[in-house]
């Protein structure tokens, strides 16, 4: 499954300003990273990618239907998946692109 070229458009109206910014293909989707680091993605699996500081994950997964991205089986720590219906709205979308955001800018430039 390809990813959602509309929500990666409306992701890219929200980071578009944000310095560092590059686009790269990456697990079948498209993601957004700051200065080197994965700040989001739209997800070839469908939804959103989101990294956030891995102490605080367990704490986020608990909004509706948000779980931690597995790969391959294993549980990512800091990773999350969040469904495209629980980012239906500019507001939403909005709070969870600037957790990503937060999260890659607290990191040391790679």
């Amino acid at each position: 499954m390809a990813y959602d070229e509309d929500l990666a458009d409306r992701i890219r109206e929200l980071v578009g300003g944000e310095s560092g910014l590059t686009e790269k293909k990456m697990f079948g989707g498209l993601a957004f990273l700051l200065n080197g680091h994965m700040a989001v993605a739209a997800s070839g699996q469908g939804g959103v990618l989101v990294r956030v500081d891995p102490a605080t994950a367990a704490g986020l997964a608990v909004h509706a239907d948000v779980e931690p991205m597995v790969m391959r089986g294993r549980e990512l720590a800091g990773w999350l998946r969040i469904p495209t219906d629980v980012v239906g709205t500019k507001r939403d979308l909005s709070t969870w692109v600037q957790r990503g955001v937060s999260f890659a800018r607290s990191l040391p430039p790679k």
